[in-house]
């Protein structure tokens, strides 16, 4: 029988009824699998900080020793509370799932509060401690959807084990192969079915490793230490030929095949498939990944593995970013010697905690293209101007927009990408291609981003649309 390790993303957790009806209830058997689940949607946002807007989260309240955190606390035990009640019917099961997530949230806040009253002393400051903070607050909210779902599988006669590796009470350690491997010694998934935290506690620090991608991580260890047969993840969308919340749902495509050289392109754009170290660790073991929709159960999703390599060049999906921050550094003196500023400018990007999309360079020039949150991009750029004050710095906000596929003559794709955006008035900025024949990446105007998708998937896929409605 077909063993899988599969991980449920948190916005489709946050459908728990569907998750519960589509995936967890389907098959006639619900044993030989393991479930890696993240935080109901929105959750780690309000423990860290919001990903998209930088928005602070407790974490980011106590960091800046802000009084407002423990209200925070406050106002998140209501919202998981509320989460409880949308799940449970029963006031048994309920009481027990609120008691749970109350004592792991006091808990919590107590041990924040220690901490800050230790650093009024002043051998000791905020500073050292903040890393482990940021660490235990971020398992909070996948032992909440963990212990949850375990719960209610529970009170439908499903065999189901919760297994929180965050080591709050627990003492797994270790690394993280060694932590999942300790917690998985004694359970027999033939008849048992693990649910299991998305966050775990490990010598390396799972979030100052990998920040938000930890939960893939996880998926992918457990996947190849236990030797799954295929990894699977449930998400509320198709990965397709483009966002159909840009190109229109009645026209994108589900990709169907792919490879992991896509899915690494894709996690470069934020557009993640899957974290390209937990793709790293699964393309290893030789495991493939299949990408279902939470929502359609029926359809097969698309399937990413090391074996699949394509019969013709095809550009398979339209993928891109807005809001980039693109740095550009001139200088007339700079030739011999971007070596030496570009490692530099590596060192302050990965001290800013800056993800680096792309660069491109010159005889006397170089231009990043950064994104993270504002203040962070804007003490990169004062970082900079301080660092290379004969140079002349300039930024501008753009979109990035990628053609991908497993192979693609990138020579007929510039061209017919090019004419694409001209013939909808967008010209772009940059255009980029590469020998690895993977992408063509075209720099547009930020405000341009979704006619640019638009433009570049009609061009690329309108045919294949038509033959798709007609069928």
């Amino acid at each position: 029988m077909t063993y899988t390790v599969e991980k449920i993303g948190g916005t489709s957790m946050s459908a728990f009824d569907a998750v519960l009806n589509n995936i967890f209830l389907r098959p006639e058997s619900p044993y030989n699998r393991v479930f890696v689940v993240s935080a109901y949607g929105g959750i780690t946002d309000a423990l860290l900080e919001s990903k998209r807007t930088g928005d602070p989260g407790i974490y980011q309240l106590v960091a800046k020793r802000e009084d407002g955190w423990i209200d925070a606390f406050a106002a998140l035990k209501q919202r998981l509370v509320g989460i409880n009640a949308e799940i449970f019917e029963d006031t048994v099961s309920r009481a027990r799932a609120d008691k749970y997530i109350s004592a792991r949230l006091d808990d919590a806040q107590n041990c924040i509060t220690n901490i800050l009253a230790t650093c009024q002393y002043g051998q000791f400051t905020l500073r050292q401690y903040l890393p482990q903070i940021r660490e235990f607050l971020s398992s909070i909210g996948e032992a909440h959807s963990a212990f949850n779902t375990a719960l209610k599988l529970k009170s439908l006669g499903i065999n189901a084990k919760f297994v929180d590796l965050s080591s709050w009470d627990d003492k797994f350690s270790g690394n993280l192969d060694e932590v999942i491997a300790c917690a998985f010694q004694d359970i027999d998934v033939k008849t048992e079915l693990p649910i299991v935290t998305g966050y775990s506690y490990c010598d390396e620090g799972l979030m100052k490793t990998y920040d938000r991608g930890y939960s893939e991580m996880t998926f992918s260890r457990i996947a190849s230490i236990t030797k799954a047969d295929i990894a699977i993840i449930h998400k509320e969308y198709h990965l397709s030929s483009a966002d159909p919340r840009i190109a229109g749902p009645e026209n994108v495509l589900p990709i169907g095949q792919t490879n992991f050289d896509v899915a690494d392109q894709l996690a470069n754009l934020g557009m993640e498939a899957i974290h390209p170290n937990a793709a790293s660790g699964l393309r290893q073991a030789n495991i493939p990944l299949q990408i279902k929709n939470t929502f359609e159960p029926e359809h097969k999703g698309t399937l990413i593995s090391q074996q699949y390599a394509p019969t013709r060049e095809k550009i398979e999906i339209i993928a891109g970013k807005n809001k980039v921050f693109a740095l550009q550094i001139f200088d007339q003196a700079m030739v011999g010697q971007v070596d030496n500023v570009g490692y530099e400018m590596m060192e302050i990007i990965y001290e800013e905690r800056v993800s680096l999309i792309g660069k491109e360079m010159n005889a006397n020039s170089i231009t990043y293209y950064l994104s993270g949150a504002t203040k962070n991009l804007n003490q990169l750029l004062y970082r900079a101007e301080k660092r290379f004050p004969n140079s002349t710095i300039t930024r501008h906000m753009v979109a990035l927009i990628s053609a991908i596929g497993a192979e693609i003559n990138t020579n007929t794709t510039l061209s017919k990408g090019m004419l694409a955006l001209m013939s909808h008035d967008i010209a772009p900025i940059a255009v980029h291609s590469s020998m690895r024949n993977v992408n063509v990446q075209f720099v547009v105007k930020d405000d341009m981003y979704e006619n640019a998708i638009r433009a570049l998937h009609e061009a690329f896929f309108a045919r294949e649309t038509v033959t798709k409605q007609i069928a």
